[in-house]
């Protein structure tokens, strides 16, 4: 399929809060099972209604709750809710994790780690933010049941004063499933393959990919389950991870792969290929050359056409990425 790029996984969020290495430790993280009765009433109240806006596409709801401060990105959040339509079709909002952080005690913007310990003390969750000035902020987290895209958001809210309460400070929405299979189906999938055939490396190392952009709307949350999958990933030999740029051979020509990544564009487990183009102009001639492209790395990695349901093609020419098309592996010599 001939498509121009529109990722479903956007996010938009207040001050560029990312995952980094944290400098400086936030004061405080209360879990949901933690907070204060009142607390966890007003966050779900707040959330709830945020997440529920995003599902009706209220997009004045959105407007007026955000928060001053970052107005000028708008049009950012209101791209990401509008995107999100599809992924929430067919479902119902529902809560998944409420996380209350104070970063009162922070005298200028810094880069913070909150520490969310369990009432148990059984597990830690790890809020990673950068550039995060003095104040009192919330995470909710929310999935979309019933929905086939299984749409999952992560909201940040911050609180500005008793007079205003909680405000929209990001969003990010992603799909919770891809061709019918959450996170942990992937997870899962991806040591069944590894077990049956340690030869197929890669096709298990994407699996794992594929699982862990499933399993949270946010990329600045760790947490121990997420740990343990980074091990088992990173214990995979022979990975893709360290292959790029990567050379495949394909008769007299030799094709240079910079990056394969997970690419959930069409809401299908797809990979992206991006490889160093010849520079054609002539649309069919590029068409020619990106299905040479996928065959060569196809035929280098079999297993893949199991694992995932297409690929597609990005070339690149002069430092410029562009599309130029997505083929079901079925489509594919």
């Amino acid at each position: 399929m001939d498509l121009c790029r529109k990722s479903f996984a956007a996010s938009a969020v207040l001050f560029a809060l990312l995952a980094v290495p944290a400098l400086a430790s936030a004061t405080s993280c209360t879990t949901q099972a933690e907070l204060q009765p009142q607390d966890r009433a007003g966050l779900a109240a707040a959330g709830g209604g945020l997440a529920k806006a995003v599902a009706e596409q209220d997009l004045a709801a959105l407007k007026a709750a955000l928060l001053p401060a970052v107005a000028s990105q708008w049009e950012g959040i209101s791209s990401v809710a509008q995107d999100a339509a599809v992924l929430m079709k067919g479902g119902h909002v529902q809560l998944r994790s409420l996380y209350l952080l104070d970063a009162t005690s922070l005298t200028a913007p810094a880069d913070t780690q909150f520490f969310c310990t369990s009432a148990s003390g059984s597990m830690t969750v790890t809020l990673t933010m950068r550039a995060l000035p003095p104040g009192r902020y919330a995470v909710v987290l929310a999935d979309t049941a019933g929905a086939a895209n299984a749409g999952q958001l992560g909201l940040i809210l911050v609180w500005d004063g008793p007079a205003n309460g909680w405000k929209l400070g990001g969003l990010t929405v992603r799909p919770g499933a891809l061709d019918g299979h959450d996170g942990l189906w992937w997870w899962t999938h991806a040591r069944e393959v590894i077990k049956a055939d340690p030869t197929q490396t890669w096709s298990a190392w994407y699996s794992y990919e594929a699982a862990r952009a499933l399993l949270l709307p946010v990329d600045f949350l760790s947490s121990p389950n997420l740990e343990k999958l980074g091990t088992e990933q990173a214990s995979i030999k022979n990975s893709p991870q360290d292959a790029f740029p990567l050379s495949l051979p394909d008769g007299p020509r030799t094709w240079k792969i910079d990056q394969i990544h997970l690419d959930s564009t069409l809401l299908h487990a797809d990979l992206g290929v991006a490889y160093e183009s010849l520079g054609i102009a002539d649309p069919a001639a590029q068409r020619t050359e990106a299905i040479a492209v996928l065959t060569a790395l196809l035929k280098a990695q079999p297993g893949l056409r199991q694992s995932f349901h297409g690929l597609w093609a990005y070339a690149v020419k002069d430092g410029k990425r562009t599309p130029v098309l997505e083929l079901p592996m079925a489509q594919i010599p």
